[in-house]
């Protein structure tokens, strides 16, 4: 049985928790010997959430005393820390000395820089790793081919942290192209003008409450293709992705995707600092 170790920055989160079952489940369906065996949180305690050891205890998980410990003990790892990005560096800089593939939760990386370090990290030592919103698999996106232009919607607690899942659906069906954002910030409601090469633009709508919806310009076709995004199987199939690059070792997709999504991300954030409607350069 192979033995995945969790790394987090309070381990009792939503994303923990909820993989939990998912990798369990997944593992059985493709008949892969995988199991979460062992966690690790930097803090031991956020808010009223239960402790690193008394989440372990409930979970049937071993507590490890240090990451390093953590990284010695299982054989492919998960970064966490989803609220937390700015934890994924100094996280990899530990982790990805051991070699074992890695999972890295989403927003990567904090800023464009940070996510090139990553990346030289895992070259250094040879270690597989990517990363990707879970928006990323969901089915509404499996039929769209050849997309010209795009306008994804979505919401969340703040722009800064949800709005990489509009730009992980915008760059699989757009590539990594991205050349300049203009940013229209009101706050709780905000749009963006992402523009790629060859013509192709996005727009992305971030506000509180708004569902995920994804309208898209087909090459060939007369009219958009509007999906309302409904599937609720997305993390699901995320873990298999997971599962599957822990046993193959090989990366869903080009690291140059994730270099793009943070990159536009970091645009977006510089932008929405600067004048109303201001523009930004994407660097990669």
């Amino acid at each position: 049985m192979k033995k995945i170790g969790i790394i987090d920055y309070y381990i009792d989160e939503w994303h923990s928790n909820t993989y939990l079952g998912l990798f369990e489940r997944a593992a059985k369906e493709l008949k892969l010997d995988y199991e979460i065996a062992y966690g690790w949180a930097e803090m031991d305690r956020f808010e009223q959430r239960l402790s690193t050891q008394e989440w372990c205890d409930k979970n049937g998980i071993t507590r490890c005393d240090t990451i390093e410990e953590l990284c010695e003990k299982s054989d492919n790892i998960l970064i966490l820390s989803p609220a937390n990005p700015e934890k994924h560096l100094p996280y990899a800089e530990v982790a990805l000395r051991y070699g074992k593939a890695t999972y890295i939760d989403k927003t990567f990386a904090e800023n464009v820089e940070v996510a090139k370090k990553i990346y030289a990290l895992a070259e250094k030592y040879n270690t597989q790793i990517f990363s990707t919103s879970a928006l990323r698999y969901v089915d509404e996106l499996n039929d769209l081919k050849n997309v010209e232009s795009l306008t994804v919607t979505g919401g969340g607690r703040s722009l800064e942290e949800y709005i990489i899942h509009q730009i992980e659906m915008t760059v699989k069906l757009l590539g990594a192209d991205a050349k300049s954002v203009q940013v229209f910030d009101r706050n709780r409601h905000s749009t963006v003008l992402v523009e790629f090469g060859e013509g192709k633009i996005a727009t992305l709508n971030y506000s509180t409450y708004a569902p995920f919806v994804v309208d898209a310009a087909v090459a060939g076709e007369a009219g958009t293709q509007y999906k309302r995004i409904e599937s609720s199987e997305y993390f699901y199939h995320l873990i298999e992705s997971i599962l599957v690059f822990f046993k193959s070792e090989k990366p869903p997709f080009d690291a140059a995707q994730t270099i793009a999504a943070i990159a536009i991300r970091d645009a977006i954030v510089k932008g929405k600092a600067l004048p109303y409607g201001s523009k930004v350069d994407v660097v990669k």
